[in-house]
């Protein structure tokens, strides 16, 4: 049964890889706003440039704020990207505060 083992230890490499001196572990405060900042779609609204709310008229006639954008599946408006990619970060930070 060793015997399988011996290619295994005769093939094992030596190597020993190096950091480089310019790596270093980001702060936690860095993970939090870039887990923040992806989570809320910026890449997407940098490139799609969707307003940040909008308004529809009610039943009266008057201007009411619209918060989430109706009948596209995949879009959303800027200040919905914000509002879930902050309770996104919330639940994460209260799970690794529970840890």
């Amino acid at each position: 049964m060793e015997s399988l083992y011996v290619p295994f230890l005769v093939l094992e490499p030596n190597l020993k890889p190096k950091k480089p001196p310019w790596m270093h572990m980001p702060s936690a405060m860095t993970v939090v706003v870039s887990y923040f900042l992806i989570t809320r779609g910026i890449i997407d609204d940098v490139s799609v440039e969707p307003p940040s709310v909008s308004s529809m008229p009610d039943e009266h006639g008057h201007q009411r704020p619209e918060a989430f954008l109706a009948y596209r599946v995949n879009g959303q408006y800027i200040m919905e990207g914000l509002v879930s990619s902050f309770l996104f970060t919330m639940g994460g930070l209260g799970f690794i505060i529970l840890d």
